[in-house]
């Protein structure tokens, strides 16, 4: 049920954050075949060519990431109604195992192929792991709306720790078609990076210490700076913004980040901020308010950082 990941993500999905050498694990799944007609004939191989668990997850994550398209067209082959609760736990063990073998036959899938394709080879290697359901925030319009199970992505046990996974994130990115760019951002993502953008329908899920609520992520701004933490904005901390609260210009206070330059955009052209003024380890600036506008995409070195709604 993942929805299309719009453009302006691809920069915060293509940021990879490795956590030691994968480079004979990746190159080996270079030489395996771009489909199989059921998921042991890829889990045989990985088990014949990797040892630990790490490497074999490194392995699956790799392979699905490298050969799924993702296809939103896919969630029409597998609507299904039920008569009771029991048809439906029937119908959805079957569905899962169409769902399974559609995406390594025809290398096509929404987040749910990519996410039972994980699971199922895991399971298949004894590694024990689980699906969530949850909310993920990838444009303008999911600031401020209500919470909607709309994407699946994995949790998966390593050496007695539980890692977050999207493999659907790692494939590419979605604006109209699907654009290919591998990544591993979202490969075993620290849970304070992952709660930006991915919001479990379980909050435990989320593995973190601090409570945040499903308000809390619905009004967030979305960062797209990689490794900006939802602690890092000071003001304003809520993605909407109102045009009441200020006089003529937008004022922010940003701490531990450190770019050169700062600019924006209210939809159209790309402005500079002329003046930023660094307190400690705060960076203080404003923006000048522009009647009409609905968005506001702040950029830090010409790249993506933050995107808010403005009312």
């Amino acid at each position: 049920m993942s929805k299309p990941i719009f453009l302006f993500l691809a920069f915060l999905i293509s940021f990879s954050l490795l956590g030691q050498d994968y480079e004979r694990v990746d190159a080996t799944i270079q030489l395996y075949p771009e489909k199989f007609d059921n998921a042991k004939q890829l889990s045989d191989l990985i088990s014949r060519d990797f040892n630990t668990d790490e490497e074999k997850v490194r392995a699956m994550y790799s392979w699905i990431i490298e050969n799924i398209v993702y296809d939103p067209d896919e969630y029409k082959q597998f609507n299904y109604n039920f008569k009771n609760y029991r048809e439906r736990n029937q119908k959805e063990k079957i569905t899962r195992e169409k769902i399974i073998k559609r995406t390594l036959q025809n290398r096509t899938a929404v987040c749910e192929g990519y996410a039972m394709l994980l699971e199922n080879l895991c399971e298949l290697q004894g590694i024990p792991n689980y699906l969530v359901r949850g909310d993920i925030k990838t444009n303008f319009n999911d600031i401020g709306r209500p919470f909607k199970k709309t994407h699946m992505w994995n949790v998966i046990t390593l050496e007695g720790k539980q890692f977050l996974f999207d493999a659907t994130w790692g494939a590419g990115k979605y604006n109209e078609k699907f654009i290919k760019e591998p990544s591993y951002f979202f490969y075993k993502t620290s849970p304070e990076l992952f709660i930006k953008t991915h919001y479990p329908d379980m909050f435990e899920d989320a593995f973190l210490e601090n409570t945040i609520t499903r308000q809390d992520f619905s009004e967030m701004p979305i960062i797209i700076e990689p490794t900006m933490l939802l602690s890092a904005i000071e003001k304003p901390r809520d993605g909407i913004i109102s045009t009441e609260k200020y006089f003529d210009e937008f004022l922010f206070s940003i701490k531990n980040v450190h770019p050169e330059t700062v600019s924006y955009s209210f939809g159209k052209n790309i402005l500079p901020v002329n003046s930023l003024v660094f307190e400690e380890n705060i960076i203080n600036f404003a923006i000048p308010i522009e009647l009409g506008a609905e968005t506001l995409l702040i950029y830090f070195d010409d790249k993506p950082a933050l995107a808010y709604k403005i009312e």
